[in-house]
């Protein structure tokens, strides 16, 4: 009998053992990653109306096709899967694009993610023709461009320019019917404050060292990206491209983001 008990204990030892190191070889890393998950986020700083001494709002495109914006589209983690898991899952609000005030919710995303064709399928057998519903899900790769919405501002209690975004959109590209590029447009707009507090627990590829994890809120509020200007706020509420075209349209953009810069460094004397 104490042989008996003596046998199932070293039984019992041995699969512990073994079932330890199956599963430390099934983990694809050295160690686990937790530091972004556990991570706490910290509120913005609460604004006083009257510490805003001066205000600019812009709206930027970001395009994953840009060398600096890649980590938007890396595989294992890509920025828009995030974003329709948000939406999807009912965790982050969407709202619709007939403006970019955050007026109007969206009331179902049922068709946002996705187009729905009707195909003919031939039955070679009776020579009927029935049609089949197919669904059409957008991915990543499809998404390529992603329009931001932020407030640029001057902070007397810090004596600061800063920004904070505001709005963030996806852009998808329509086609003809053979598949050549027509426009753009925006799917949805997401109140960004309500989305940080989601992107601050997904990790963002780090290409300067893979042990140092950031987050996508660090990614985003850190600006650790390339963007380009295509409108500021104005009287007319119009964009750059309805009053320049080309090259012209980018310079105008870059001196806009030199204008910024240039208000804060004006305010100094040396």
């Amino acid at each position: 009998m104490k042989k008996q008990i003596k046998y199932l204990t070293a039984l019992i030892l041995f699969l512990g053992i073994t079932s330890s190191v199956i599963q430390a070889q099934v983990l694809d890393d050295i160690t686990e990653r937790n530091i972004v998950s556990e991570r706490r986020l910290l509120a913005h700083t609460p604004i006083r109306e009257a510490d805003i001494f001066w205000e600019k709002r812009v709206w930027r495109v970001i395009d994953t096709r840009e060398k600096m914006n890649l980590p938007f589209v890396y595989p294992q983690a890509p920025f828009f899967d995030i974003l329709k898991e948000a939406v999807q899952s009912g965790a982050l609000q969407a709202y619709t694009t007939e403006d970019d005030q955050f007026t109007y919710k969206m009331e179902t995303t049922e068709n946002v993610f996705g187009t729905i064709d009707t195909i003919p399928i031939y039955d070679p057998d009776t020579g009927e023709i029935t049609y089949e519903v197919v669904t059409n899900d957008f991915g990543y790769e499809d998404i390529k461009r992603f329009r931001i919405k932020e407030v640029w501002y001057f902070d007397e209690q810090t004596s600061r320019m800063r920004v904070r975004i505001l709005g963030l959109a996806p852009l998808r590209d329509i086609t003809d019917d053979n598949g050549n590029f027509r426009y753009e447009k925006p799917m949805f707009w997401v109140y960004y404050p309500e989305f940080r507090n989601i992107l601050h627990r997904h990790e963002a590829f780090n290409a300067g060292n893979d042990a140092s994890s950031i987050s996508w809120a660090d990614v985003m509020e850190q600006r650790y990206f390339a963007s380009y200007i295509y409108k500021q706020s104005n009287v007319l509420d119009a964009r750059l491209s309805d009053i320049y075209t080309g090259v012209d349209r980018l310079l105008e953009g870059e001196k806009i983001k030199q204008e910024i810069f240039n208000f804060e460094h004006d305010l100094w004397e040396y």
